[in-house]
């Protein structure tokens, strides 16, 4: 399975996800797409299990106390409703909270709504650039850079 040091396991796997064993168990957890730090404390204290301890000294029985309390976050009532990531989707109306390739998956086809509907989000997307209010006039440029380059002083003699 992993490298084991007296019960530690340097890589543990969780929701699909390698996780870093040396880690303490909310950052560790972190490392999951969809879960941050602080979902992760919050569900961790509600299963009851230490989340100052290293992820690499996890049980078999806490990682899949861990994975099942993940599947079912958004029904168990674990997190409340404004700490779930998607919340009143578009197409059931449910509050959610997704996780790994269920995320990109519905991200992108958010993305792809929008740039059909040619909202101003969308159309953004589709040309490239930024979305969410930042100033565009020095950053966020493509292509080669172009530098500016000074002139050479002339010296009395080479003016002579």
């Amino acid at each position: 399975m992993s490298q084991t040091e007296g019960g530690f396991r340097y890589i543990v796997r969780v929701a699909g996800t390698d996780l870093d064993g040396r880690k303490k168990l909310a950052y560790g957890l972190a490392g999951i797409k969809g879960i941050g730090y602080t979902t992760a404390y919050t569900l961790l204290k509600s299963l009851g299990i230490d989340p100052e301890k290293r992820t690499g000294f996890l049980t078999e029985e806490e990682v899949e106390k861990i994975e099942r309390a993940i599947s079912q976050l958004s029904s168990e009532k674990i997190l409340p409703d404004w700490m779930l990531n998607r919340r009143k989707d578009i197409e059931t109306g449910e509050n959610m909270h997704l996780i790994g390739s269920d995320l990109i998956f519905k991200v992108k086809q958010d993305i792809e709504r929008e740039k059909k509907i040619k909202s101003w989000r969308g159309i953004r997307h589709s040309l490239g650039l930024k979305v969410r209010g930042q100033r565009t006039h020095t950053t966020g440029r493509l292509g080669v850079t172009v530098g500016v380059s000074k002139k050479k002083k002339q010296t009395q003699a080479s003016q002579g």
